[in-house]
């Protein structure tokens, strides 16, 4: 076995994805205590003053409580090297985790007991399916009323409409809940509380058959136990992992991340179900993880680092073995660029890494070279279309409230759209010259104002647009120019040079497609790029 293919084989690549305040960070943290990456989770490490390390390093996430950037932690676990990407729950930030999603080999699914398949949860596991990226649950706040396992796994079912087996059982819930039931090994699993559930619960393992599991669970709990795992062993799925591969069966685990039940014996049997990194297609075919370095850009972030202020760009290594000062060639570009200072991320705490493998997520110095969906490869020019683009549906004039600060007010807006927290576009025919912000949702204002304030120094304001719709225009120039879109529509440009128009509905731009038949109206940029890409290929 070769270096490349043995590293791979370590790999978990793997992102969580929930609705918001399902215990999602709740989660991501006591799966790094668990895997020895922090000694202290949660308020008590922060109130002793030692080496915090948390997926919600930006100050706004801190004071509003929520995430609303993805980042990446990678650990080691039972001699493999897990890279857990923890994305945003809030649906204003879900293109931040849909790009992210494109880096993950599987997504753990949180659950809450007690409200079952949220909106948000909808909408991320539909990402998931589009991609094929196999699906792991995870059902948390057990130790909280709810709704019980067998009606939650029929709602997975229902709603989404992918098959589930338990790996594990929850013996009760709320106040009554005293643990798990490994399927496999057939022993019950009791914790006992830790304080905040800061430090790993001690774990006391006993058999089925163990006449000290009454005393602990209770007489009733005991046969409720019983009676249940006969129920799955004859009417239950079987745990078949081609099916899961596939994404059509879902494992199911219990537990409460809170107070650290069911969390290591999850984290234990993801290590080995979850699938290691595979071959990934690119535009001139598969890609198997042996062969030349290759990996594609899916996330840019500003000022991770408040004392140096630089930009990162998150590669996704998909292939070989990436090398500290490598050179590779930029596919958008055609340049050779030497990959110098690359660094290993674990949340905004950064160390240099000498080497990586198809799995990992490297965090490469960002000077302007990348964009998102940027392809890198030291063997083959090839290009990953991984990365989608997504329409915006609220627009907002910006402007800078500080006209000393003009230079920084440019470099923030700049920065942040490069990032794809927000979209860029300039009208070229009118007087003003602030630039127009696009979002998927208006807590993205937000976070650019405030990122502005904190990160740039610079108050800004906002003005709403009314616009609803978005369309990218492709035509010939001199139509394009005699177009008149009325009051309900304005052209303007994105930060690519291409023509776009903001449309007030979606009456209205049916109104335009049928004015203007020679126009080709395009939902996404995404969109428009295949629709030239497959012309010039018609040319040739």
């Amino acid at each position: 076995m070769s270096q490349i293919t043995d590293q791979t084989a370590r790999r978990r690549t793997f992102a969580i994805i929930s609705h918001p305040d399902a215990g999602k960070t709740t989660l991501t943290e006591k799966l790094l205590l668990y895997g020895g990456a922090i000694q202290l989770a949660g308020s008590v490490k922060a109130r002793r003053n030692q080496r915090k390390a948390t997926s919600d390093w930006m100050e706004l996430e801190k004071e509003r409580g929520i995430s609303v950037t993805s980042t990446v932690l990678q650990f080691e676990y039972k001699d493999h090297v897990l890279n857990l990407l923890d994305t945003p729950g809030h649906n204003d930030f879900s293109a931040d985790t849909y790009r992210t999603l494109t880096a993950a080999d599987s997504a753990v699914m949180l659950i809450d007991n007690a409200k079952g398949v949220e909106t948000q949860t909808k909408k991320l596991f539909a990402v998931c399916r589009d991609r094929g990226i196999p699906i792991f649950t995870f059902v948390n706040k057990m130790d909280h009323p709810g709704r019980g396992p067998l009606a939650l796994l029929t709602e997975v079912e229902e709603v989404l409409g992918i098959a589930s087996v338990p790996v594990n059982w929850p013996i009760g819930q709320g106040s009554d809940f005293k643990g798990v039931y490994d399927r496999e090994t057939k022993k019950v699993h009791l914790y006992s509380r830790t304080a905040h559930g800061a430090t790993k619960a001690e774990l006391e393992v006993l058999n089925l058959d163990d006449p000290r599991i009454t005393d602990v669970i209770g007489a009733d709990l005991y046969q409720t136990l019983l009676d249940d795992i006969d129920l799955l062993d004859i009417a239950g799925e079987g745990l078949e992992l081609e099916k899961v591969a596939r994404g059509e069966l879902t494992p199911v685990f219990f537990g409460s991340a809170l107070t650290n039940f069911g969390v290591e014996l999850f984290l234990s049997r993801f290590m080995d179900i979850a699938p290691a990194p595979t071959v990934r297609v690119a535009d001139k075919g598969p890609v198997p993880a042996e062969g030349p370095f290759s990996g594609f850009v899916f996330k840019i972030q500003a000022n991770m680092d408040p004392n140096h202020r630089d930009r990162i760009a998150f590669l996704r290594v998909v292939s070989g073995r990436f090398e500290k000062d490598m050179e590779a060639a930029h596919t958008r570009t055609g340049k050779k660029l030497r990959l110098s200072r690359p660094q290993r991320l674990f949340a905004q705490d950064r160390e240099t890494v000498e080497e990586a493998y198809p799995g990992d997520i490297v965090g490469l110095t960002n000077p302007g070279a990348f964009q998102l969906g940027d392809t890198l490869s030291s063997g083959e020019i090839i290009r990953f279309d991984e990365v989608p683009s997504f329409a915006p549906e609220v627009f907002s004039f910006i402007r800078n409230d500080d006209v000393g600060r003009l230079k920084h007010f440019e470099k923030g807006i700049q920065q942040l759209c490069e990032e794809g927290l927000v979209d860029l576009f300039w009208d070229r025919r009118s007087a003003r010259r602030e630039p127009i912000l696009g979002a998927v949702g208006k807590l993205q204002f937000e976070v650019v104002q405030h990122r502005l304030r904190s990160e740039y120094g610079v108050e800004s304001g906002l003005e709403p647009l009314g616009f609803e719709v978005i369309r990218w225009v492709e035509g010939d120039p001199v139509e394009l120019r005699s177009v008149y879109w009325g009051s309900n529509a304005r052209l303007v440009e994105d930060d690519f040079g291409n023509a776009v128009v903001l449309i007030m509905s979606a009456w209205n731009l049916q109104y335009l497609e049928d004015q203007n038949p020679k126009l080709q109206f395009f939902k996404s940029r995404n969109e428009l790029d295949r629709s030239r890409t497959a012309e010039r290929t018609v040319r040739k």
